[in-house]
């Protein structure tokens, strides 16, 4: 049987590994066209990396002691932290994930 096909909106890390794809991997990019694969594949790939990000940001601001404490006593820093932490999971999702 047939795996449903999904349905949705690419989101941003999907729209990155269509670009991915078409541009570096033009063989792979149209068989999944061919195949009506595209589509369920960049939705896949969008939910996978939001939530290995959520996961990763989570870890990592509760390592550096990025809390609900710091946030309470020092928004500034807090929001400056917290934009370093997501920056530097995006880049390494994106690495691991979208360009494989």
């Amino acid at each position: 049987m047939p795996k449903p096909r999904r349905t949705g909106n690419v989101g941003k890390y999907g729209r990155m590994r269509a670009r991915y794809l078409r541009e570096n991997k033009k063989v792979e990019y149209s068989i999944m066209i061919i195949n009506n694969e595209l589509t369920s594949h960049l939705l896949d790939i969008d939910d996978i990396c939001r939530e290995r990000i959520d996961m990763l940001v989570k870890q990592m601001a509760e390592k550096e002691n990025v809390n609900e404490e710091l946030k309470a006593n020092n928004q500034i820093k807090w929001v400056q932290m917290m934009n370093n932490i997501k920056n530097r999971v995006e880049e390494i999702v994106i690495n691991e994930i979208i360009y494989q």
